[in-house]
């Protein structure tokens, strides 16, 4: 074997090595899902949907001066993959182990109601739409209503905090900031508000959507929070600035609107549902639709990843959960409701 074929050996086994390097962050970025373009196989036989096509809203017959995006920097690239690192990290430390303080099913079916709290938004227009409660301090509940207010509670001393006056619709999502005294709220009045709880202000106002918001979530960063609205689009903003950095209008779901969102516990990937009763995975860094979750008959009223990042749970208006594996793509539980959920 001459010398010059071993140096072309030793550097095709480098670059092997380089790529399988590659290929195995990228999986785990996504969270061991399989990028692909076929969707899971339907309860009656029917034609696979498309994956989405992926049409970026930058031109002005769309959105006005104020949607404009301004791109994903490297910079912010670097910090959703170093935190997705940090996160997945701690994943994998913590194994197939149960999280410390874990509630058990068992002691679930004994939770009780202990208080309630009346009065907290306008009796006149009577309702509260959207709740979150304080990673840090789980004695600050934050509350949007009917009222187009939002209310931070605090249920020890039972006591209003603030009130949050500035949406001119009611506030339908509502987003507590899980270290800070900051809160986050989306309205059918196309805008997301963000709040400093302590002055009672609104600092910012995000423009992101033509259309009435119908989704939020929140990154692991804190710095950046994702929104879906009536107008098919999904959006990547910073909360600091409330520059939108990526825009994606999704053109495979006819003129379904999309109706929630969520963010993987890792944040580079994310979920949408769809007025037509689709799930969708999308890579946040590369814009892309990676994999569909057909099954449900009606729209998708809400989505939640599991803690572990392996499993993510649906429910939809036709009265049933289902529940998926992300790293065999596919349903493996169904739980159906009465018709009145």
């Amino acid at each position: 074997i001459s010398t010059n074929s071993l140096y072309q050996h030793d550097a095709a086994c480098r670059v092997i090595a380089r790529l399988s390097k590659e290929a195995a962050a990228a999986r785990e970025a996504l969270a061991t899902l399989k990028p692909q373009t076929a969707s899971l196989p339907q309860a009656a036989p029917s034609a696979a949907p498309p994956v989405a096509t992926v049409q970026p809203l930058s031109s002005a017959a769309e959105v006005d001066e104020a949607l404009t995006e301004v791109g994903m920097s490297e910079e912010v690239t670097r910090q959703l993959q170093d935190k997705a690192t940090v996160l997945t990290a701690e994943r994998k430390k913590r194994g197939k182990a149960i999280p410390d303080g874990l509630v058990s099913a068992e002691a679930i079916k004994h939770f009780r109601q202990v208080s309630s709290h009346a009065g907290l938004h306008s009796a006149s227009q009577p309702g509260i739409l959207a709740l979150d409660i304080h990673l840090s301090d789980t004695s600050k509940v934050l509350t949007g209503g009917l009222d187009k207010n939002a209310v931070v509670f605090n249920r020890e001393t039972e006591q209003v905090i603030a009130v949050l006056k500035g949406h001119t619709k009611k506030v339908t999502h509502a987003v507590y900031h899980p270290y800070e005294d900051l809160a986050y709220t989306g309205s059918p009045d196309r805008t997301i508000r963000v709040w400093s709880i302590n002055s009672e202000s609104c600092s910012l106002v995000i423009r992101a959507h033509d259309a009435a918001i119908t989704g939020m979530s929140l990154h692991a960063t804190g710095d950046f929070v994702l929104s879906c609205a009536d107008d098919r689009s999904w959006a990547f903003t910073d909360v600091a600035t409330g520059q939108v950095l990526s825009r994606v209008r999704d053109t495979a779901s006819s003129n379904a609107p999309l109706t929630c969102a969520q963010f993987h516990p890792d944040g580079l990937i994310f979920g949408t549902g769809t007025g037509d009763a689709m799930i969708k995975i999308w890579d946040l860094k590369e814009q892309d639709n990676v994999a569909n979750f057909p099954g449900h008959s009606g729209p998708i009223a809400d989505i939640a990843f599991s803690e572990n990042g392996y499993y993510l749970a649906t429910a939809a208006d036709d009265s049933v959960v289902k529940l998926w594996d992300l790293r065999k793509l596919r349903n493996f539980k169904t739980i159906q409701l009465d018709g009145s959920y």
